[in-house]
């Protein structure tokens, strides 16, 4: 089956880049993702738990990243299984800078089997679909964040540094 469209980023493209082959940001902005975990390189173990309609369930699996050609390309593979079936596919992301902003076009070809792969193409696309928008503005969301600190001098809050730590940073600063 196959999956493609684009996305705009309200970031440049050098810091979309960053924030896509990040693995703590990636745990963050992919949905329903428990756990990602760097293997070798770029490779990455993955706990997902996601699900089409109303078959859901936890996949544990690998990702690989190939081809890199910073900042505008590289290419995921993606291999996964879980109670409801099996996922295996390949994508390909383009960046394409477009003034202050990036588009990230990509495209990909996914196999399914198993119980999931029962609910239909079209219930899985729609899924993907909607996975795919949920991830991008999570991104975008973390992208204005760096950028709105870098503007303003004050540390990024991300649920992994913690909001208290960086508040309490921001704090002290000012009364320096």
């Amino acid at each position: 089956m196959k999956i493609e469209g684009t996305y705009t980023l309200n970031a440049p493209r050098e810091l979309v880049w960053n924030l896509m082959i990040d693995p703590d940001v990636l745990s963050r902005c992919v949905p329903g993702v428990q756990s990602l975990e760097n293997t070798e390189g770029t490779s990455y173990k993955l706990t997902l738990k996601t699900g089409v309609g109303a078959i859901k369930g936890v996949y544990t699996g690998a990702i690989k990243l190939e081809d890199l050609r910073e900042p505008e390309h590289y290419k995921m593979l993606v291999d996964g299984k879980g109670s409801a079936g099996f996922v295996k596919g390949v994508g390909e992301l383009d960046l394409v800078e477009q003034g202050d902003e990036t588009a990230v076009n990509y495209t990909g070809d996914v196999s399914v089997g198993g119980t999931i792969a029962g609910v239909g193409q079209r219930m899985i696309l729609s899924t993907a679909k909607m996975m795919a928008s949920q991830f991008f503005t999570a991104l975008e969301a973390e992208a204005k964040a760096i950028i709105k600190a870098e503007e303003s001098g004050e540390p990024v809050a991300t649920p992994k540094q913690g909001f208290f730590r960086n508040t309490f940073r921001a704090v002290k600063k000012k009364l320096s």
